[in-house]
């Protein structure tokens, strides 16, 4: 989808005011202070006395001005003349909170999920679409120069075939994730999910999934899930989840292996991917370098900006050229449409198609849109996949 430039000289800086001054606003906060060409104009937050402590603390670190702090983003970003909001307000907010910017001229950077659910994520793109504003969805784990190379890696060795992902953490959170019906798909998977689309390069056709929780488990919901999901391009992912597993726990990133025609890619989830390749019939190989005793060569890793510092940078790039940025809300939906169709795979013991999912959230949309413009533009869909489609390839 196209947007608006900002329209700012180079050397002005990107002024932007944090919406959510809790545990990962805080962790925006650092970001934002150290990334060049970045100033954070003001917080804000519901709960006033936790912006002014977010700030607070920014200053004694020393790595951010004591800045002004209010309840409503849209009002505190005109009062400081700010150029964009960074939504990191928890999920049942960033709908109001998206849609009130980007109807107020802002563009939004916003912590995933889009939105709490997949409709109110339709009815963002759409209000993307109104204003021509640009809506870019964090997906921190997309910005990791190991994730990017192993994807490389598996391409070089022809179509993927197989892509597998197990995770497995012995999580004790407390609070509310522990009294969710599905923790681990809708707090946790869509990273992997995400991923999965950016890797494989294809979009999920229909998914099989179960979710359960053993007796011992810490978790009121399920904690452990097995996914198939049938890509667009025949390829099949297939996700194994846990958050109640002691005991040989995987990174935060998962363990991943790529299974293509001339080869195998392994990564652990943290340091470089190992490929496992036999030669072409005229003797090349595919990934260069010293084979280690199993025969596997580690993939060359290059540098870049990880995380959402990734993220922020990405953001700002697009802001300032117009240019559609890896993450535009149109080409993230489909992360947020696995999670919920997996949720209801597992609730109904049935493969589920993404376009029923999708159909099903756009009448909702639909239904729910109070704004009569954005309402429109739902409506002006040929079908929900053909609209994100043709909005997320066009530059």
């Amino acid at each position: 989808m196209t947007h608006r430039p900002l329209g700012i000289a180079a050397d002005e800086p990107v002024r932007v005011v944090l919406a959510g001054a809790g545990a990962m606003g805080r962790a925006w906060l650092q970001v934002i202070s150290v990334e060049p060409g970045v100033e954070l104009a003001g917080v804000a937050d519901v709960n006033l006395g936790v912006a002014r402590d977010a700030v607070a603390q920014a200053v004694a670190r020393g790595g951010s001005p004591a800045v002004p702090v209010g309840g409503d983003v849209v009002v505190l970003a005109r009062e400081t003349a700010a150029h964009a909001v960074v939504d990191v307000t928890v999920p049942s907010a960033h709908h109001p909170v998206t849609t009130a910017a980007l109807l107020a001229g802002l563009p939004v950077l916003g912590e995933k999920p889009a939105a709490a659910t997949l409709a109110e994520a339709l009815s963002l793109c759409a209000a993307a679409e109104v204003t021509g504003e640009l809506f870019m969805v964090s997906q921190s784990r997309r910005w990791n120069p190991r994730l990017a190379a192993f994807g490389e890696a598996a391409r070089a060795l022809g179509p993927v075939a197989t892509l597998t992902t197990q995770f497995f953490k012995a999580a004790h959170f407390g609070g509310f994730r522990e009294e969710m019906a599905d923790p681990l798909l809708v707090d946790m998977a869509i990273h992997a999910f995400d991923s999965a689309r950016f890797l494989l390069r294809s979009e999920p056709a229909t998914v099989y999934c179960e979710a359960w929780n053993p007796p011992w488990s810490w978790f009121s919901g399920n904690a452990a899930a097995s996914a198939t999901f049938a890509m667009d391009d025949g390829a099949r992912y297939v996700y194994d989840g846990s958050w109640f597993a002691p005991g040989a726990e995987t990174s935060w990133n998962g363990a991943w292996r790529a299974v293509a025609e001339h080869g195998t890619v392994c990564w652990d989830g943290e340091a470089a991917p190992v490929a496992f390749t036999e030669p072409d019939h005229a003797g090349r190989r595919y990934v260069d370098g010293p084979a280690d005793p199993a025969g596997g060569r580690p993939v060359p890793v290059a540098d870049g900006p990880e995380g959402i510092a990734g993220a922020l940078r990405a953001f700002v790039a697009a802001v300032r050229s117009g240019r559609t940025p890896d993450g535009e809300v149109h080409g993230n939906v489909m992360s947020l449409a696995m999670v919920e169709a997996a949720v209801r795979s597992a609730a109904t013991g049935r493969w589920v198609l993404l376009d029923d999912v999708l159909e099903d959230a756009h009448r909702a949309a639909v239904r729910s849109e109070p704004h009569a413009g954005v309402r429109a533009a739902l409506r002006a869909w040929p079908d929900p996949r053909s609209g994100l489609a043709d909005a997320a390839t066009t530059a």
